[in-house]
């Protein structure tokens, strides 16, 4: 394995995606491992680099649109997840050429159906968003009632995804690379509750995202795209004058995920 400048790799992968509108950050492997049992940790060396790849607002306009007016998509998976995968992947291509670079994006699962990575504590180890879970809540109010954790980013609050994680299979880094504290920007017990009641109850009203002031939310026609069943994003995208390139049936199943995964 070689050791590397972590910064030459994130700069490498910032040059080519945050003009898409995507952030990404460092991690080591073994910050997420840490805070997993064995049946969820990734299969490499807690000294491995990995990157977390995140979306913002501007994602939709300045990577999705593109994508659509240039290449279409397939109706055989998720439009969104195409795009992702596109830019992703050609980024890795381009930054890292011969490099062995294993990329899960979020909408993957295994052949168990558990997700190829946990996007939100991948996010959370990396510092890139605060992952507000029940157990962050001091005497919390919902008895035995299960409530859902969600990521709320220090810039954007709940406007933006988290997309992909990148390990650099032959890659490790050392001390150097510190562990950052994700900012705690709900850090009261009421607003912590507030924030879960409004994910896991009322997540169809977008409330969540404006826990805190966002610098940047959803356009309209981005909001208006996520609040579209996944079943009829094809013909909203033909409304908009974007035609699939082949007339095959589409797979939902990845939509279903996407839904549970809060996937805008």
């Amino acid at each position: 394995m070689a050791a590397v400048n972590v910064e030459s790799v994130t700069g490498l992968l910032e040059d080519c995606l945050s003009k898409h509108g995507f952030e990404v950050y460092p991690l080591k492997v073994g910050w997420y491992n840490s805070v997993l049992p064995s049946s969820l940790r990734l299969a490499h060396p807690d000294d491995c680099l990995a990157v977390v790849v995140l979306s913002t607002p501007a994602m939709f306009e300045q990577a999705f649109l593109p994508f659509m007016e240039e290449r279409g998509c397939q109706r055989l998976s998720d439009p969104i997840d195409q795009c992702v995968k596109q830019c992703v992947s050609s980024a890795v291509s381009q930054c890292f050429p011969g490099q062995k670079v294993d990329v899960s994006y979020d909408y993957e699962l295994l052949p168990s159906r558990k997700p190829k990575f946990l996007a939100q504590t991948a996010a959370h180890v990396s510092g890139a968003a605060f992952y507000y879970q029940q157990s962050d809540v001091t005497d919390p109010p919902w008895a035995e009632k299960k409530m859902f954790g969600v990521c709320v980013h220090p810039r954007f609050g709940g406007w933006f995804a988290i997309r992909a994680l990148l390990v650099f299979g032959g890659v490790t880094v050392g001390s150097e690379l510190v562990q950052p504290v994700p900012p705690d920007c709900v850090p009261s017990r009421e607003g912590r509750i507030q924030l879960l009641e409004a994910f896991n109850l009322h997540w169809q009203d977008w409330s969540y995202r404006d826990i805190i002031h966002p610098v940047q939310t959803y356009s309209q026609k981005q909001m208006d795209y996520f609040s579209t069943p996944p079943a009829q994003r094809f013909a909203l995208l033909s409304t908009w004058g974007f035609l699939p390139r082949d007339d095959d049936s589409p797979d939902h199943s990845s939509d279903t995920q996407a839904q549970v995964n809060g996937h805008g």
